[in-house]
């Protein structure tokens, strides 16, 4: 029975068999490349640019086609950076900003700039320097968001070419020196006093609209009051004088005697009254009352 003999199975023409198998396999292995969902491949060919390799598998030529960068899509934030800027009325201003962006087009990237982080830092520090120069610090405060669309807007036209996509910029802060920040306290403090003393002003000024609309009111209703006794007094008038119209002299005079003796009556339920003297007028008033009631009946 014959045994195994790697000595005899390596010899000859079996080892160029097994090389040949084993660059087979390397070059299958070369050929194949599989890409992660998050990066991208840059392949060349012969040191110039061939393709780029997306997600998932994909095949090259063995030998030939070498992946040259491997590129992350992923969205990157570039560190937060501090740069001085002086505003249009000359004040010195500490601006912090944070930019983040991803790579779209590794090809131009990797072709076109070297340092991208530091590449796109400079760029921000001239755009927010240059953006600032244009407005006063009270614009810059309050006016942040329009400020850092404008930098996000010139910061993607200034990397267009780089296969860049900023996908957001932002101003942290903005600080301001000691000096700067005295006086605008100061300002402040002076603006609060200003709008303290114009609020107490106004409230004086109120308080005496409605203490004049008061005595307007109180005025209008006395008059109205007078009007209608007024009304009453001259409806009374007509009233009496349409009977002396109608009945003549004996009407008035009967009203008048009437008044005399309500006068009277009057005058003796007042207390401490024991003794009423009575004119002698008084006495006819009665007896012509009495004669024209009679009349009347």
């Amino acid at each position: 029975m014959n045994q195994f003999d790697p000595y005899q199975f390596l010899s000859g023409g079996n080892i160029v068999t097994l090389a040949l198998a084993l660059f087979i396999v390397l070059l299958v292995l070369k050929g194949v490349r599989i890409v992660p969902q998050s990066e991208k491949f840059v392949v060349e060919r012969f040191g110039r640019l061939r393709t780029v390799l997306g997600p998932g598998i994909n095949f090259v030529i063995p030998l030939i086609d070498i992946v040259a960068h491997k590129i992350s899509i992923l969205e990157r934030q570039l560190p937060n950076a501090m740069q001085d800027a002086i505003t249009s009325d000359n004040v010195l201003v500490k601006v912090e900003t944070s930019v983040f962006y991803r790579i779209t087009e590794p090809e131009r990237t990797v072709y076109r700039i070297r340092d991208v982080d530091a590449a796109i830092a400079t760029t921000v520090a001239g755009i927010v320097r240059s953006e600032i120069g244009k407005m006063e610090l009270d614009e810059v405060q309050s006016n942040r968001s329009s400020l850092i669309t404008t930098i996000k807007a010139s910061v993607e036209e200034a990397v267009n070419d780089w296969g860049i996509e900023v996908t957001r910029a932002e101003i942290l802060d903005v600080n301001l020196d000691e000096a700067t920040r005295a006086a605008m306290m100061q300002q402040l403090n002076a603006e609060r006093a200003r709008r303290a003393t114009v609020m107490e002003a106004e409230g004086q000024k109120r308080s005496v609209e409605l203490a004049a609309d008061a005595a307007l009111y109180s005025a209008e209703q006395t008059a109205k009051a007078r009007r209608v006794q007024a009304d009453a007094e001259a409806y009374a008038t007509g009233v009496v004088a349409e009977a002396i119209a109608k009945n003549g002299l004996e009407a008035a005079q009967y009203q008048v005697a009437l008044k005399q003796v309500e006068a009277l009556v009057s005058l003796g339920e007042g207390s401490g009254k024991q003794t009423i003297v009575v004119p002698a007028a008084a006495l006819e008033a009665f007896g012509d009352a009495f004669k024209l009631f009679k009349g009347k009946a």
